[in-house]
């Protein structure tokens, strides 16, 4: 089909793209060119069709200006984590075979280790080179590769989830058959766009032709004004941002133009929901996966309250069912559809274990009801949700695990009131001394700052069932009982 960007600005030349709560404002026409400037000053630096660049960024119009550069080259687009250490993201790096990496963190210290292993160019720098005298892509082939983002598995290190034109344009078109659009959307996104959810904003504002409002990050404060004054029509969040909007509007209300909060990172709680409906705030719920480009179910806002802690139907391209069900009918969650991916990056043994006749098994937990309503139980077993960032406690008891002192360390999620879920670490000694504050001191260079535990306890042995294994269920209980200190 046509290029994306350059088919919208011959369709909708003056229709804006992308605004900032600042003022900024874009339009399709304008983003094309900028963005095709932009291809032609990266393949002056080398860059070229199938090079897999990384992005190291903070949402900015620059960094979606570099999104459809490398759409226009036919490059791949790796997206890290700017919340990343300088060793988790080395590894990701080496492991999808990164060639350069772009980025606008020009005083960022982790980008001296990261120049031993690729070259690093600003934004700036790139937007200073000569023009290259070549072609453009002038179409989209759905079955080519156009991104990469790295997800955590419950075991073993993070993996590089691969997705095709394809799963961006049917993600996008599945959650258009679903919430349906509007011609006054205006779509505002606080989610990084190095993450699938804010990324898929991104590709649903040029598929669609619909404005979207671009947050370098998000506050309540800044959001809030602008759905009462920019005529925003729907917002990305997660729950923890739900409850910071339900505090800065007090004793106010919504504009009828906000139609859509579609929640991401788990189940709303009861309790946030009745507080919504209060205030007539339009939630819709939802239950999706890197895997799955974004949203995969979605729970209606007029049935929300009627099935709480559901995550909805599949949208209309998707296909769900329930595998290897107990009693109860609860079982692993597998998916399929055009927006799933067909594997992770040079993984070909967990693709042929985890993708079967194209359904892939998720791992998470949940059932159907009758009336085909998806509950999700836990996700992925053991993983950890924390202000709608996925934790999962591999990463961090492998670092514990290194440390002197420590014979066994079981990582689990316990509630809290801010994040939602927080991690707490339960280490089982050697004999020699350790103190929390150590711990927390020889981990903190290591992982993320969300990945760091709030709550250290060292216990006598880990809780195991009949087959060895842990039973991460019974810490949770101590914790959350207050039996631990």
């Amino acid at each position: 089909m046509p290029h994306w960007l350059t088919k919208q600005a011959n369709v909708s030349p003056h229709v804006i793209a992308i605004e900032t709560p600042k003022g900024d404002i874009v339009t399709f026409k304008e983003l094309k060119n900028a963005s095709e400037q932009y291809a032609k000053q990266l393949m002056y630096l080398g860059v070229k069709k199938g090079d897999h660049v990384g992005v190291l960024a903070h949402n900015s119009i620059e960094m979606i200006v570099t999104i459809h550069a490398l759409s226009y080259i036919g490059a791949v687009g790796v997206f890290l984590n700017i919340r990343l250490t300088a060793s988790e993201l080395i590894f990701q790096l080496e492991d999808a075979d990164v060639s350069c990496v772009l980025t606008n963190l020009d005083d960022d210290q982790r980008l001296e280790e990261l120049s031993a292993i690729v070259p690093i160019y600003s934004f700036i720098h790139i937007s200073k080179q000569p023009l290259a005298e070549v072609p453009m892509q002038e179409e989209i082939n759905l079955e080519d590769v156009f991104t990469i983002m790295y997800t955590s598995g419950t075991t073993g290190s993070p993996k590089g989830v691969v997705h095709t034109y394809g799963n961006h344009w049917w993600s996008a078109i599945g959650s258009a058959l679903n919430l349906s659009l509007d011609p006054q959307d205006k779509w505002a996104s606080p989610l990084p766009l190095f993450h699938v959810g804010g990324f898929s904003v991104c590709m649903k504002s040029v598929i669609y032709g619909m404005p979207m409002l671009l947050f370098e990050k998000f506050s309540a404060k800044s959001m809030h004004e602008a759905i009462m004054h920019k005529q925003v029509t729907i917002v990305s969040v997660v729950t923890m941002m739900v409850q910071q909007l339900l505090k800065e509007l007090g004793d106010d209300i919504y504009p009828s133009t906000l139609r859509c909060l579609l929640l991401g990172g788990g189940a709303a709680p009861k309790s946030l929901l009745l507080q919504a409906k209060e205030k007539n705030l339009p939630i819709t719920q939802s239950y999706g996966l890197t895997e799955t480009t974004s949203q995969f179910a979605t729970l209606q806002a007029a049935v929300a309250l009627d099935k709480i802690g559901s995550s909805g139907k599949a949208l209309f391209p998707g296909q769900l069912k329930i595998v290897d069900q107990d009693a109860q009918g609860v079982g692993e969650i597998v998916v399929k559809g055009p927006m799933v991916t067909k594997g992770y990056y040079k993984k070909e043994d967990i693709n042929a274990r985890e993708i079967v006749d194209e359904w892939l098994h998720t791992g998470d937990i949940g059932h159907v009801d009758k009336e085909g309503f998806l509950y999700v139980y836990e996700r992925r077993s053991d993983l950890i949700i924390s202000g709608g960032e996925n934790i999962y406690p591999s990463e961090i008891e492998e670092e514990i695990r290194k440390l002197e002192g420590v014979e066994e360390v079981v990582v689990v999620g316990v509630k809290d009131e801010t994040w939602g879920s927080t991690p707490a670490a339960c280490i089982v000694q050697t004999g020699k001394e350790l103190t929390k504050e150590k711990i927390i001191e020889d981990i903190t260079p290591l992982l993320a700052s969300y990945k760091i535990p709030k709550y250290i306890y060292f216990i006598e042995e880990v809780p195991r069932n009949a087959t060895n294994k842990i039973m991460r269920h019974v810490l949770q209980d101590r914790i959350e009982k207050g039996e631990m200190t």
